[in-house]
């Protein structure tokens, strides 16, 4: 290793900052206080437990000195046992000995034993010095053996059995024997005269338990001097350990062998230079590629870091106080990224920490990787914002836009012109329309927008057009090819500062649709090969966004001009409704909404508006059908539930077939409102399949819903039967038929549509033109995501004074005088002229009436200002029709004589009965009748009619 590496272990086993190691807890605040371990301190160091299972140093060290202390403690408690034991034995040795030497030599023994009676004398002495030496007995007998004193008088005279001959012989002793009361202690000592000769025996036993007493009364205190010994080893050793801890970071010893070991290596192979530097200004610490980089000197550790001879902001660096990151220094012919961060809190001792990386192979890559980077990113918007639109010329603006200035300083995009009207381009031409420009001032010199483009055969333009080639032009002063398209225009292009130029076409599905022109001017590179690659890329993704928009809009052209085919392109002329009407696309495209205003014999007018759901051909079509079944329903003057019962079971059968052959959705989905509105009487009746109410607004400003019977949309009815809604209506009410794209959307819902719509509504009247514009700025959101159909009627009603009525009675001659009232009716509305046609058709309704219907019978005229109507109905339900009458038929032709004379005529069925009608042109255009002779009418008229 190198010689750094042990002054590295000693700053590191000192510093208490964050070990670079797996498994370092966490670091100290450097004023020896233990942080929480569960949360760091703000902005210290995170707790990191340990990678390895074993214990820590400190915890070693922490258990050893224990268990040292503990084995002191435990040997220093039976040395004391022990030593008391002996204590014990010595102490009951002395005792009696003491005692019973202190009493052979009292004063007044010998002459209490010369005494008569010495036990007398004796027994009291005995007794208070056997209390005062804390012996069991103090026995004082003559040679003879027997017992003179005796702690138990019982004992006193007799003798005693024992070891006396040593006292007998002048010499004191001890003794110890297992007696009744345990292990005992006797001492024996001898009584003298005055001329030295043993006289008594003075013996004192004592009881080793009783001794024992008096030194059990010293073990608590032995024992509480062990524990607070015990505890304060142990709170020592905690202390050094916790100290410990914080210093190895709750490492194990082969967990901190490993991290120095790893620190080393780290530290010295790394490639990337390591520095601290203290807060004096003074380098502490250099790696090997520290030194590389630096060219630093052997002795550079401990000196300022302003005399190693490095660059003077780099030396600036190193020396202040002030935060780095990557910032770029030169160091002799290397280009080196300095980072430098503070030591604080991490370290003990205030200082920082430089990291230096050697950047002069990776500058040229990583500029590189950030052009590609730049590029990736390009690409990613470009997917984002062309696919965002399904219409061509903004798809090639959204390319055009997203290049500018990312890519190129200009941008230019030129289309097929079949492109541009979503049809599909056979075969590339050489001549483009411009759609889109970007990056230019008003005045730029390239082609406007809207401009076709022819390109010179043999240039690299048009080459690109022909062969579906990219070209790139690095220098366009340069290329003769280029500029032989338009001179004139490539000078004024130069002049304008243009210099480089990329040409990629936009292919799609192997068919070339248009290109896109890459230009660089001013101080931008010109372009290269990679540029080219990039470019083809983008124009890639691009043209399928193009090509997508080209087929959408093929769709929705086909779609459109359809639709427009099948919508009505007029509403007819009629005399009974005021009508205004609009349809309106939704975003995604045309839809299957459609409306029909349908004039009806008797003065009556049916409105008609349904929706079919989904948008594009089908839907289109599917609008085309049901709107042209409806058309042939009604010419059969069928009641509206009638008609939308026929139009069901069309439907269903229509959806039969195409379950059968696949060719399509079914038209589930569809509704459809029928309205007829009677001239005459004011009166509505309405019908419904699925479909939102219409909407009255009356001329007071009231507005209501006519809510119709409930019915299944079309298809689903499973053949029930629909029901009619019937309302008079004041002359001045408008009618408001619409589609649920008018009041349902995502931003409300139904009914809040609907009082939205009651509120567009209400107020003081309008004519249908304005209520329309009024109801649309009102309701329609800014994108509707669903086509609207809005149709609004505003009734008149017929002057009471244009309308003849007359009973008849079932009988042959009611024919004359109904006849002559009808001409004088006639000559009232002035309406001489067409009398002989009328009086004709009269009489052959009312006597095929009489003749074959039923009554009652009713004749109306109705004078509306374009046309006169003839109306004859019975109760009758068998229809009359035309035939074609041999030459020996007597009867048969009076229906065709009703056609030559009327515009129009037919029958419609009501519950009472039938009524067969005829209409004739009243208004000025109308043409006048031919007189006939009396002979022709007989021979085309026959009375007995059919």
């Amino acid at each position: 290793m190198s010689g750094h590496s042990g002054r590295f272990r000693r700053r590191l086993s000192r510093a208490p900052g964050r070990s670079a190691a797996p498994g370092a807890s966490p670091a100290g605040n450097g004023t020896g206080d233990q942080p929480d371990e569960g949360t760091a301190g703000a902005g210290g160091p995170q707790h990191i437990p340990p990678s390895f299972p074993t214990r820590s140093v400190a915890r070693e060290v922490f258990l050893l000195q224990l268990v040292l202390v503990v084995l002191l403690v435990a040997a220093a408690m039976v040395a004391i046992v022990v030593q008391a034991q002996r204590d014990t034995m010595t102490d009951a040795r002395h005792r009696t000995l003491a005692a019973a030497e202190s009493f052979a030599h009292s004063w007044g023994l010998q002459e209490a034993l010369n005494s008569d009676n010495p036990t007398a004398k004796l027994q009291p002495l005995a007794e208070a010095a056997r209390k005062a030496s804390g012996v069991d007995a103090l026995i004082v007998y003559k040679l003879d053996g027997i017992t003179l004193t005796h702690s138990d008088p019982r004992q006193i005279g007799k003798h005693v059995i024992g070891p006396y001959a040593e006292a007998a012989r002048g010499k004191p002793f001890t003794r110890t024997f297992e007696g009744a009361l345990g292990l005992s202690v006797v001492s024996a000592a001898p009584v003298k005269d005055s001329s030295g000769k043993v006289v008594a025996i003075v013996a004192a036993p004592v009881t080793v338990e009783k001794v024992q007493k008096s030194v059990n009364q010293q073990l608590p205190i032995f024992l509480g001097t062990a524990v607070g010994a015990l505890a304060l080893a142990g709170g020592g050793a905690g202390l050094v350990s916790r100290r410990l801890r914080r210093q190895t970071h709750g490492l194990g010893p082969a967990e901190m062998t490993r991290m120095y070991e790893h620190h080393d290596a780290v530290l010295h192979a790394v490639r990337e230079g390591v520095l601290i530097v203290g807060r004096d200004g003074r380098l502490l610490l250099a790696n090997d590629e520290a030194r590389r980089l630096l060219n630093l000197p052997a002795d550079a550790e401990g000196r300022p870091v302003g005399d190693l001879g490095l660059d003077h902001r780099m030396a600036e660096l190193l020396a202040s106080d002030r935060i780095a990151t990557d910032e770029v220094h030169l160091a002799q012919d290397r280009l080196l990224a300095v980072n430098k961060r503070s030591t604080t809190p991490y370290g003990a001792h205030q200082g920082s920490v430089v990291t230096l990386r050697d950047t002069t192979e990776l500058r040229w890559l990583s500029g590189r990787a950030e052009v590609a980077r730049e590029r990736l990113r390009l690409l990613y918007d470009a997917g984002m914002r062309i696919g965002s639109t399904l219409n061509v010329e903004r798809t090639a603006e959204a390319l055009a836009q997203v290049a500018v200035p990312r890519f190129a300083d200009i941008v230019t995009v030129e289309l097929l012109d079949p492109v541009l009207k979503g049809e599909e381009p056979a075969v590339a031409g050489t001549e483009l329309r411009r759609t889109a420009i970007a990056g230019l001032a008003p005045d730029h010199p390239l082609h406007p927008v809207g401009e076709l483009r022819g390109f010179v055969p043999g240039t690299p333009v048009a080459a690109g057009v022909d062969q579906g080639r990219s070209m790139v032009e690095p220098d366009l002063a340069g290329s003769s090819g280029w500029r032989s398209q338009d001179p004139e225009r490539a000078r004024r292009i130069l002049d304008h500062g243009v210099h480089s130029l990329a040409v990629v076409p936009l292919r799609a599905r192997g068919v070339v649709l248009g290109l896109v022109d890459f230009w660089r001017s001013g101080s931008s590179p010109p372009f290269d090969d990679e540029d080219l690659s990039f470019a083809e890329e983008l124009a890639g993704r691009a043209a399928v966004g193009i090509d997508n928009a080209r087929r959408y809009t093929r769709e929705r052209t086909m779609a459109m001009t359809l639709q427009r085919s099948l919508m009505p392109r007029g509403l007819p002329d009629q005399d009974a409704l005021e009508v205004a009407h609009r349809y309106l696309p939704a975003q995604a495209g045309v839809g299957g909404d459609w409306f029909d205003v349908i004039p009806l014999p008797g003065a009556r007018v049916a409105l008609v508006i349904g929706d079919v759901v989904g948008h594009g051909l089908h839907a289109a079509a599917t609008m085309g059908r049901l709107r042209i079944a409806v058309h042939n329903f009604s010419a059969l003057d069928l009641s509206p539930d009638e008609l939308l019962g026929h139009l069901d079971e069309l439907v269903t059968h229509i959806d039969v077939q195409d379950e059968d052959t696949d060719d399509g959705p079914a038209i589930t989905g569809a509704t459809c409102l029928y309205v007829i509105y009677d001239y005459v009487s004011g009166r509505i009746t309405a019908a419904t399949a699925g479909h939102l109410p219409p909407a009255v607004a009356h001329p007071d400003g009231r507005v209501e819903f006519l809510h119709a019977p409930v019915s299944p949309p079309l298809g689903l009815g499973a053949g029930l039967p629909f029901e009619t809604a019937e309302l008079a209506l004041p002359e001045g009410s408008r009618l408001v038929l619409y589609t649920d794209g008018l009041v349902e959307n995502r931003s409300h819902d139904l009914d809040a549509g609907m009082e939205a719509l009651r509120a567009a509504l209400a107020g003081p009247d309008r004519t249908p033109e304005d209520t329309c514009a009024t109801v649309l700025q009102s309701l329609l959101p800014a994108r509707s995501t669903d086509d609207v159909a809005l149709l609004v009627a505003r009734t008149r009603r017929l002057d009471p004074a244009q309308v003849a009525e007359w009973d008849v009675a079932r009988d042959p001659a009611a024919v004359s005088p109904v006849r002559n009232d009808c001409a004088r009716q006639l000559a009232d509305w002035g309406l001489e002229r067409i009398a002989y046609g009328t009086e004709l058709i009269l009489s052959e309704l009312i006597t095929n009436a009489i003749r074959y219907g039923a009554e009652p019978i009713h004749v109306r005229l109705l004078h509306t200002p374009g046309t006169l109507i003839s109306e004859v109905s019975d109760g009758s339900s068998t229809s009359p029709h035309i035939r074609q009458a041999k030459d020996t038929d007597e009867e048969g032709r009076g229906l065709f004589l009703v056609a030559q004379f009327a515009e129009h005529w037919g029958t419609r069925y009501s519950p009472r009965g039938k009524t067969i009608w005829a209409a004739q042109a009243v208004g000025p255009d109308a043409l006048p009748e031919e007189e006939e002779s009396q002979e022709d009418l007989l021979s085309r008229w026959d009375h007995g009619g059919e």
